[in-house]
Parts: structure tokens; C-alpha cells; sequence
């Protein structure tokens, strides 16, 4: 199925709002995303009609025991998992990595290496930082190259060695939105049996995830990116499924995805991701949410590339605005996110301007640290 730009709209009660008598314009993507009408109602039918925990002998104990499983399932086709098994949910992508890697550096040694990147937002930075910490390991960054603002391979591939243990790296940058070239990171990992823990939080929503074809050995993103609730979804390969121990209350599952998955878990957020999964879907056409996914992922990137392509010419003709990343507009080298700076305002003051406009832009880091600062813009408060 494919909408017109009206049907589209129309289906976002965000779009149509007014504030002090204005239209309002979302240009906050990499701070996250509306939500379609279908995404609010099925989390309002769940905590209507539904709203139960797990294990019971009644009707919304058995929904709720359904609807996870049917969130695993529309997971395992959003990532191309092997199995919904490999499938875990959480608060959001920071709590799940902050939870994630004291399991992972359980078996960490003293002078044992990880490597993260200064392209990364910092929830693939300091979690990694504060286990290595505890453990006595080393953390070592990878550089940026500051014409394109993409991972430095060269010198990336000169901080492997046997003593590292696990690669910690972002897909897509939330900032310039550069794209990484995943599969060389994890082949070049692979060489010293390395892990490799992907940050997809800002590629999911502009392409289609294969973790099989990555190979990597764990995968993050949020709902909330991709028309979805507050939401942290992980994959974890079958190889760390049941190895890893994780920190959890001792009567608690210690089989599959649930061992990991702390507490009562939002099912109303399941019932919303499930809509937001199905909603992307419905942009495809196919025999199988797979199939209708990536047929709609290949329409919505050559829509987001003419987007590209039309904002960096006019940006073009705009005297004494920086652009950092990628000049090009190539759906495989970026996404549609742009990082500026003027030469006669703060990022500030722009942000602030059009915020009176009802025209919503971020500025600031954007919690990439490394990169704000390797390209000396911490003191000119950011983009």
C-alpha cells in the first residue's frame, strides 16, 4: 500500500495540533518520533481491557502471555533475527545497555580491551567505560574522520588486538547522521574473536536491519524512533542466549529472552511497538511482515534520499552555515539528519528561534561527546 502525503498525515493527530495559534512542524527525528492514531490505540485497548502480568489462568493473563510473544515475533522480523527468542525488551536502549554489559563483562579480566567509538552516542560510550572500570579492563576510542564524520577504519582496525573483548559502535550517527559500515567493523572484530555490540537506536527508523547478514553478536534500538512508544529492543545471538548470566531475582525465568528481562516488563509498550512494526509494514506490500517491511524500507529510503538531496542544495545557497558529515545525500552514506552551525548564531539562539516558531529542532551534543569534542564544537555549545 502506499499513502498519499494527506493519508499519511492524517494518520499523525500530532500533524494537526496548533500551538499559540501556529501550525506546528517536528524536524526532532533523532529525538524521537509522533505516533500514528493505530500505535495509540492498541496501547489504549491493552491497559483498557487487558492490562494483566504473566502466568495467570485467565483471559488477560493469556492476552498479555500472547502479546509478548507476538512483540518477539514482529522483533525477529524488524531485525531478521534467526528466532523471536533472540529478542529482548526493556525500559529503553540506555537501561538495556547499562543491564547488558554487566553481564557481558562478568568474565572481563585485568588488562583485558574494548573499544568504543567517538561517533557514539554516550549509552554506547559510558556504559562500556563504567563495566571496564569495575573489571579493571581498558577502553580505548576510535577516532572520527572529520570530513564525513564517520568512524575512522584505519585507525579503528589499529586498536584491535588479542586482548580486545568486545566492540562497542553506532550504526548511524543521531548527530550528523552518518552510516557506519557495520559488516567491515564486525569482520575486522571477528579476526580476534572479538563481540560486537551495535547502537542501531538511529538507523532503525531509515533502513531496514539485517543482524544476519552483520553477524553481529548484539544489536539495540528504540520504539521511540520509529513511530513507536518508549521502548528498548535488543537483540542478543543465539551464541550469548543462555551463556551469559544475567543480574535478575532468582525465582525469575533462566530460559530464553526472559532472563533478561527484569521485573514487570511495559506490556502496553509491546502492544504499541507491535502497532508501530505493523504500521511501517503497511508502506510494503508482501506475503509475510519480512517481505512488506523491506519493500517498505526501500520506498521510504529513496523518499528520504530526494529529502536529502533537496535540503543539501538549499543548504547550498545559505551563506555562513557549516555542515558537518557527508555532503552527499546517498541513502547508504547518511541518513536525512544534518548537524550546522552559523557563524553568527548559537546553536542556541537558532533552536530557541524557530521553537517560537512551533518549528522543533534539537541542539546541543546529542550526548555524543566524542565527536562534539573532536570537532572542537563542546565550547560553541554544540549544533
Amino acid at each position: 500500500m502506499h499513502f498519499t502525503p494527506d493519508e499519511a498525515r492524517r494518520q499523525f493527530a500530532a500533524l494537526h495540533q496548533m500551538h499559540n495559534d501556529k501550525p506546528v512542524v517536528f524536524l526532532d527525528g533523532p529525538g524521537g518520533s509522533q505516533v500514528p492514531q493505530s500505535v495509540l490505540s492498541a496501547m489504549n485497548e491493552y491497559l483498557g481491557a487487558y492490562n494483566s502480568n504473566l502466568g495467570g489462568h485467565y483471559f488477560s493473563s493469556r492476552h498479555t502471555v500472547e502479546l509478548v510473544g507476538l512483540a518477539r515475533a514482529c522483533g525477529r522480523d524488524l531485525l531478521n533475527a534467526p528466532s523471536a527468542d533472540n529478542i529482548v525488551f526493556g525500559a529503553n536502549m540506555t537501561s538495556l545497555t547499562f543491564q547488558l554489559s554487566r553481564a557481558i563483562a562478568r568474565d572481563w579480566q585485568q588488562g583485558d580491551e574494548v573499544i568504543v567509538t567517538a561517533l557514539d552516542h554516550y549509552s554506547n560510550v559510558s556504559s562500556w567505560e563504567q563495566a571496564a572500570e569495575d573489571r579493571g579492563a581498558v577502553v580505548k576510542q576510535a577516532k572520527v574522520n572529520t570530513l564525513d564524520c564517520s568512524v575512522d577504519l584505519e585507525h579503528f582496525e589499529s586498536l584491535l588486538s588479542d586482548k580486545t573483548k568486545l566492540v562497542a559502535v553506532t550504526y548511524a550517527s543521531n548527530t550528523t547522521g552518518t552510516i557506519t559500515d557495520i559488516k567491515r567493523i564486525v569482520e575486522l572484530a571477528k579476526q580476534y574473536d572479538a563481540a560486537v555490540y551495535v547502537d542501531a537506536v538511529h538507523y532503525a527508523p531509515h533502513s531496514l536491519i539485517d543482524v544476519q547478514a552483520l553477524g553481529c553478536d548484539f544489536l539495540v534500538c528504540s520504539a521511540y524512533k520509529f513511530f513507536g512508544p518508549h521502548l528498548g529492543v535488543a537483540f542478543i545471538s543465539s551464541d550469548w542466549l543462555q551463556t551469559l548470566r544475567p543480574y535478575k531475582v532468582e525465582p525469575a525465568t533462566d530460559i530464553g529472552p526472559g532472563r533478561f528481562e527484569t521485573g514487570t516488563q511495559s506490556f502496553e509498550a509491546l502492544a504499541g511497538f507491535i502497532a508501530a512494526v505493523k504500521y511501517l509494514a503497511s508502506w510494503g506490500e508482501g506475503t509475510s511482515l519480512r517481505e512488506q517491511l523491506t519493500a517498505a524500507f526501500d520506498s521510504l529510503g529513496k523518499h528520504e534520499e530526494l529529502l536529502s538531496r533537496y535540503f543539501l542544495q538549499r543548504l547550498s545557497q545559505v551563506k555562513g552555515m557549516t555542515l558537518y558529515g557527508s555532503q552527499e545525500s546517498s541513502h547508504v552514506v547518511r541518513t536525512p539528519t544534518f548537524a550546522l552551525l552559523s557563524d553568527k548564531h548559537t546553536p542556541e539562539q537558532l533552536a530557541r528561534a524557530l521553537g517560537e516558531q512551533n518549528i522543533c529542532v534539537w541542539n546541543g551534543h546529542f550526548y555524543a561527546l566524542g565527536l562534539v569534542k573532536q570537532l572542537d564544537l563542546e565550547e560553541k555549545g554544540g549544533c
